[in-house]
């Protein structure tokens, strides 16, 4: 006898959860490097009539599983990628099986969530009252929101109203960090603002931008910033540029990805401040605060302004109900602001700190490491990103990351920074621990061994 459609949806529910329970419970003592030797499995070809659904988890979870590289997992030291925290990862799995779609019409309890989380974030950054936004699916989308709202604001303030186009409008000018991260400047041109006309400041021996080598600003222009140097941690000088802009009439954005979290931990947020100073904010729940994929979120000081670039205006949507799809490009989407909400109802103000500080530990330990096996990493170690080299023989580091990553032991990849070849290493994983610390040592020790 055939069960229910939604008896048979719950056995596969349960069927793919307890797979992939069994793939987490595996990950400490796997290979943190994929094995893609059977990939092409996955290709069958479309069969003429279905497979079942049991044989269909058995190929995701052989094949695919072995596939996948063990970013999940506390010996992942790449792209700041965090893990997924237990409540976020649970929540997960109870959002699958809701299947809401994040409006109020629709989703009205997971719209509340959202918007919980949103306050949440304003309250531990400290930015002004009355800032608000919308969640994303990562950086790239929030930038190019805030950016298409910065580029609105300023034009109709010059007197050029939103809907009117770009065709005749005043130009922009847009200053930007010489080192901004890259998905910035694809937002920019996402905006459609010119990437090649940017004016672009030198940054210092940290990777911080310089206050002191800005441009005179005016009331045209959008000033880019980071929280958070990608390679180095370090943060530019928000306050400072704040004020700069607050007497010219500029707009202010800021990009801190990974990096805003610094904000809540007294320890390493002397940097950022001054951050309440400016006009939008970019940072992401799915890297340091550990939730799944993809969870962005934009915040902007002027809401209405972000509200009025951004929303939908269909004649058959009611204006008194809350639409995330009125401050963000998406109208149809899942509901990832909850799973923010089951972060941070599960941490709490003092676990945020207790994650943010770990990272900053774990990161400053690696560096000590680091220097004396022979490595030098040529600046401070500003939060959870460590960048380092090899004196006079920098070509090897190229090898070194390669020995490791082929050893399973860890997973960090190579970069490039103010001219020197090396790798970069991000502590970004709720789950990372002493002990995973370790073996990454050890395993970049070996490797230069061998290989130096």
């Amino acid at each position: 006898m055939k069960t229910k459609p939604l008896e048979r949806q719950a056995e596969a529910f349960s069927n793919g959860a307890a797979r992939g329970a069994a793939y987490l419970q595996g990950l400490s003592d796997r290979s943190v490097d994929a094995d893609t030797a059977r990939l092409g499995q996955l290709d069958p070809g479309l069969p003429a009539e279905g497979m079942e659904v049991e044989t269909v988890l058995e190929l995701m979870e052989t094949i695919g599983g072995e596939g996948t590289v063990a970013s999940a997992g506390g010996r992942y030291f790449g792209y700041v990628v965090g893990g997924a925290l237990p409540a976020a990862s649970g929540a997960r799995a109870l959002l699958s099986a809701w299947d809401q779609v994040a409006d109020s019409l629709t989703g009205p309890s997971v719209i509340k969530m959202e918007e919980t989380a949103l306050s949440w974030i304003v309250d531990l950054m400290q930015l002004p009252s009355g800032t608000s936004g919308a969640f994303t699916s990562g950086a790239t989308m929030a930038n190019m929101t805030l950016l298409v709202t910065a580029r609105d604001t300023l034009l109709s303030r010059l007197g050029h109203p939103r809907g009117k186009g770009l065709f005749t409008a005043p130009k922009l000018r847009v200053v930007a960090s010489a080192e901004i991260h890259a998905t910035v400047l694809k937002s920019v041109r996402m905006a459609g603002l010119s990437s090649e006309d940017i004016e672009w400041v030198a940054v210092d021996e940290q990777g911080r931008l310089r206050a002191d080598a800005m441009p005179l600003l005016d009331n045209r222009t959008i000033v880019l910033c980071q929280a958070g140097n990608v390679c180095t941690g370090a943060s530019d000088p928000v306050g400072e540029l704040a004020a700069m802009c607050r007497e010219t009439g500029a707009w202010l954005h800021v990009d801190g990805a990974f990096g805003l979290w610094a904000r809540t931990a007294e320890a390493i947020s002397a940097s950022l401040d001054g951050l309440e100073g400016a006009d939008s904010w970019v940072v992401d729940a799915h890297k340091t605060l550990n939730t799944p994929y993809d969870a962005g979120i934009a915040l902007c000081r002027h809401p209405e302004e972000m509200q009025a670039s951004m929303s939908i205006g269909a004649q058959y949507l009611p204006a008194t109900h809350p639409n995330p799809a009125n401050r963000a490009p998406e109208f149809s989407r899942s509901a990832r602001g909850a799973e923010t909400w089951a972060a941070l109802l599960s941490l709490g103000r003092k676990g945020v700190v207790d994650l943010v500080t770990g990272f900053h530990h774990h990161a400053r330990r690696i560096a000590a490491e680091l220097e004396k096996i022979g490595f030098l990493v040529p600046h401070d170690v500003h939060f959870n990103q460590v960048f380092a080299t090899l004196p006079e023989n920098e070509d090897a580091c190229a090898r070194i990351v390669a020995h490791v990553q082929a050893s399973g032991e860890a997973w960090f990849g190579q970069a490039m920074w103010q001219g020197r070849k090396g790798f970069r290493i991000s502590v970004s994983n709720w789950s990372t621990s002493d002990k995973d610390v370790d073996r990454l040592i050890e395993a970049i020790r070996r490797a230069k061994d061998e290989l130096v």
